[in-house]
């Protein structure tokens, strides 16, 4: 197939690479004999060198295999940014376990699916979690283990690791084939899923970062802002490349702006990686100033398109270029991405990284490649690819067609094969027989000076079939109205395209990652449709 793509490949990037095949419990071995004094996490007051956190990482695995863990088993995860969690991936990956990703601000009845499904053996959580996972479909079939330093009575991390047991088996790990993460995601527009990454599809991730970063990151030395929680494709693949690198990883619990820019002002990271909404509470604070990410080498932002806005104003702000990736939890985040030098469009979020191939298909049967310029489905092939979804053959043969990735997504691709994220399939509103695409109206909005935050969503209308409302934060100290947003998108977008309802917010529905929940706009909206109904009958 054409790849006009590797035209813009500035020459210290190649076109395919060699992917080891090896376990990704490698990488912390290496850089544990490579730098054994050099700083690895930096949690709050405690610090630990890589030769302490391979020591961590060893006793607690001869701990859980003393205890009967075995190739294979399933690990549940539910904690949030913390060395803790560090320590048990790495763990789990040197017994040839699998880690089973899950959100600690998850409810009973979320995990109930993803606990049956998975059915891991032992669970690591916070004391605060327990009972929620106790009162679980599963929770009786659990070994459940704190992180906290006090037990309450159940297996605690720190004992384990203060037996000090180094009893380890002999692990051989097939890369392509075996299972280092499972991961799910869909759970806010049907049955959740649980995407199968296998250590092969990690170390890809982690190669095409490094190549296309052409150079800006050193090892060791480099300090990682953890923003992304672990639990999600992306913050997993953060702290797994500050290992690979031999740099510091510095955990954000929750990413609040205030307790954000303290940590960047002590640690001075030189790594950061975000969903767009960080970058809007950065230029929208009052105390952020220049200096305070001067010493970043990289900044990525992924989890949702950038408004073009945002990124305009930040990088004059911060005076850091923004390399905007697209990637979903399927294809192991980042396979598009703007590479550090070289060229970069405006609106769009680069070209396809070494190994990766993109093409556009038409969205009613997936087949027909589309012309250059034309909306289509977003399809992806490479290393990177998920293997498929956990106990679902039938979802996992829609998603994978002939080696390729049906990412759900909408873009264009331009004729020199940049790519352009319009929307997901299920979020294009259809108005009187006119496909209208939010992102389009959302990059609208942001450009408005009185707007913080916008997320335009279709709901129900007995006339178009759909049309077009917008939820809208505004800035603080800014008085905006309805009408001054309608006549601000009409000076700015066809007719069919301008919102007909606007809601201002206080806030928006985001996901744990920080990006805007549309669905969860459109799901609001109809169940107040559900209670006046009601109470109108009534």
């Amino acid at each position: 197939m054409k790849r006009p793509w590797h035209a813009f490949y500035p020459e210290s990037i190649p076109r395919e690479l060699a992917i080891p095949s090896c376990s990704i419990y490698h990488f912390l071995e290496r850089s544990a004999q490579d730098f054994p004094d050099q700083t690895a996490i930096i949690d709050g007051e405690v610090e630990l060198t890589y030769s302490e956190l391979k020591h961590k990482v060893d006793y607690f695995a001869a701990a859980l295999y003393r205890r009967g863990f075995k190739k294979g088993d399933r690990f549940g995860i539910m904690l949030f940014n913390c060395k803790e969690y560090v320590i048990a991936y790495f763990s789990v990956l040197r017994l040839g376990g699998i880690v089973v990703q899950l959100n600690p601000m998850y409810q009973q009845h979320e995990l109930n699916f993803m606990l049956s499904d998975s059915e891991p053996t032992w669970v690591i959580c916070e004391n605060s979690q327990i009972e929620k996972i106790e009162r679980t479909n599963y929770g009786s079939k659990l070994t459940i283990i704190t992180s906290d330093n006090i037990s309450n009575g159940f297996a605690n991390l720190n004992n384990w690791i203060e037996e000090e047991n180094d009893i380890l088996p002999m692990v051989q790990v097939n890369s392509k084939e075996d299972i280092a993460a499972l991961i799910y995601t869909g759970g806010t527009t049907g049955i959740p899923k649980g995407v199968m990454i296998t250590h092969y599809n990690i170390s890809a991730t982690l190669y095409h970062t490094y190549v296309t970063d052409q150079g800006a990151l050193e090892r060791p030395g480099e300090r990682y802002l953890g923003v992304f929680p672990m639990f999600h494709g992306a913050g997993m693949q953060v702290m797994v490349g500050a290992i690979y690198y031999a740099g510091a990883y510095i955990p954000v619990r929750h990413f609040r702006i205030d307790d954000a820019l303290t940590i960047i002002r002590k640690y001075r990271p030189t790594y950061l990686s975000a969903p767009p909404t960080a970058f809007v509470s950065f230029i929208n604070h009052p105390e952020f100033q220049d200096d305070d990410l001067s010493t970043l080498k990289i900044c990525r932002s992924g989890g949702a398109p950038i408004p073009i806005e945002v990124m305009q104003s930040f990088e004059e702000k911060s005076g850091v270029r923004i390399s905007e990736a697209f990637g979903l939890t399927e294809s192991n985040s980042v396979s598009v991405r703007t590479f550090m030098k070289g060229v970069r469009k405006t609106g769009s979020v680069g070209i396809p990284v070494p190994n990766t191939d993109l093409k556009i298909v038409d969205l009613e049967t997936g087949l027909q490649e589309m012309p250059a310029g034309a909306p289509g489905e977003i399809l992806l092939k490479g290393p990177q690819i998920m293997k498929g979804y956990w106990n679902n053959p039938e979802e996992t043969s829609h998603a994978l067609r002939n080696g390729w990735l049906y990412t759900g997504d909408i873009g264009t691709m331009d004729e020199d094969g940049f790519l352009y994220v319009v929307g997901r399939k299920k979020e294009m509103i259809i108005a009187g027989g006119y496909n209208i695409y939010p992102n389009e109206i959302d990059e609208v909005l942001y450009q408005h000076p009185g707007v913080s935050e916008a997320c335009v969503f279709g709901i129900p209308d007995a006339y178009r079939g759909e049309t077009v409302k917008v939820a809208i934060v505004v800035k603080e100290n800014h008085i905006v109205t309805e009408e001054e947003i309608i006549e601000w998108c009409k000076e700015r977008l066809a007719k069919y395209k301008v919102p007909k309802q606007i809601e201002f917010r206080e806030k928006l529905p985001k996901s744990a990652v920080g990006k805007i929940l549309r669905r969860a706009l459109v799901e609001e909206y109809i169940e107040k449709l559900k209670e006046n109904d009601v109470t109108s009958k009534s």
